[in-house]
């Protein structure tokens, strides 16, 4: 029996607030560590406490598309990413982050190139995504070697994305079909054989992070690709 999709509506979260965005702004203009440990406080109480407020808010309705995502509300080892980044191998060496990364991850791998649903509140951008990111390469042969075989499975999945309206392919792809997997003459689906990221996403206004239905929306967009999701779960051996 289909599982009935039951949103967060009476949630106590309401929505972000303005100085969440308003502090990454800042910090985007005074990228040095002096100038962040001075505003720490600050980064505690209007990027740090909402963000955990949200990852706890979003257990139930995530639990409903699929139990097996974690909503896990730490600083430390969470679904929140830290806000440091690693800059030993960069040419770039601000300190900082200017986006909140939010990672709901699979139960079977804590890995962030499993499947697992995303939010990305940025300066520049923010987004949902849902799927694998530069999953490693024997994953990401399991996914093409499954669309490889199963081409009417996954026309199946395409067209459940096709219905959903906001959600698009992003991601880094090949020029040519890769040389590894036996692909057979006209497949329908080559360029998508041809994906090293198999990411949905869809984008959204910074307005939509202070509406009280944000979780709503969040829990909506993440359900749209719920046969995305299964498929990508299912050649992984993970449940779904």
């Amino acid at each position: 029996m289909k599982k009935k999709l039951v949103l967060s509506g009476s949630a106590p979260f309401r929505g972000f607030a303005p100085e969440t965005l308003a502090f990454l702004h800042k910090l985007a203009q005074n990228n040095t560590r002096e100038w962040f440990h001075a505003h720490k406080p600050e980064f505690e109480a209007v990027v740090v406490t909402p963000a955990l407020d949200f990852i706890e808010a979003m257990a139930t309705p995530l639990s409903h598309i699929s139990p097996h995502f974690l909503c896990i509300p730490k600083r430390v080892g969470g679904s929140l990413f830290r806000i440091y980044r690693d800059t030993r191998f960069a040419h770039d060496k601000r300190p900082y982050k200017t986006n909140i990364g939010i990672h709901f991850r699979h139960d079977a791998d804590f890995d962030v190139h499993a499947p697992g649903y995303y939010l990305h509140i940025g300066v520049d951008e923010c987004f949902l995504a849902c799927g694998m990111w530069q999953p490693e390469r024997p994953a990401l042969n399991r996914i093409r070697t499954q669309i490889a075989e199963q081409p009417k499975q996954w026309g199946s999945v395409r067209r459940a994305i096709q219905r959903a309206g906001e959600l698009t392919f992003h991601g880094a792809s090949l020029k040519r079909l890769p040389p590894d997997i036996a692909i057979p003459p006209n497949h329908p689906w080559q360029e998508d054989l041809k994906r090293k990221d198999l990411i949905l996403l869809r984008e959204f206004d910074e307005g939509v992070l202070y509406d009280p239905q944000l979780l709503d929306f969040v829990t909506a967009t993440y359900a749209a690709a719920t046969p995305f999701m299964r498929f990508l779960c299912a050649t992984q051996g993970a449940r779904f």
